[in-house]
């Protein structure tokens, strides 16, 4: 899926009132590096005003230990994180779902924004290009976080 129905995540922020905090699922094929990646990112920056979840089509049995080992370093907690088998019912709760890599593999839940993040896949990387897809998703999120609440103040990135 790399089309949405919906112009930009805020607009299905707006148009999509389920609740006063919106989730945001990331979905990937094993919910092992850009899916998690990008829901410790969302759950550092967000500030408790957006709800990440992250899932994946065929889940491995961890997540990719170059990830946590980065993340890590950057100071983000990713003892917590397990692959999740992505569900209908994940993506039905959510404004937005952003895709990684799994693309036509996702459930289609209408009324659901869909924006692919085409982002390499950093599983099994080495740490130069673990850290330089890190740095591609933290804009991303960040980006994301803006355009669903406009009225948020972000910290600063992680990178600085």
């Amino acid at each position: 899926m790399t089309t949405s129905t919906t112009a930009t995540a805020a607009e299905a922020a707006v148009s999509i009132e389920r609740t006063d905090v919106p989730q945001v699922v990331f979905a990937c094929i094993r919910n092992g590096g850009r899916s998690v990646i990008s829901r410790v990112l969302t759950e550092h920056y967000a500030g408790g005003r957006v709800v990440p979840v992250s899932a994946g089509t065929q889940p491995g049995e961890r997540i990719h230990p170059e990830i946590a080992d980065a993340l890590e370093e950057l100071g983000l907690d990713t003892s917590a994180e397990t692959p999740t088998k992505l569900t209908r019912e994940t993506i039905a709760a959510s404004v937005v779902a952003i895709t990684l890599g799994c693309g036509e593999e996702c459930p289609y839940v209408p009324g659901v924004t869909y924006v692919d993040w085409p982002v390499a896949d950093p599983g099994g990387q080495d740490e130069e290009t673990v850290r330089g897809i890190i740095a591609d998703i933290d804009g991303r999120v960040r980006d994301l976080l803006v355009e669903l609440v406009p009225d948020i103040e972000l910290p600063a990135s992680v990178l600085a």
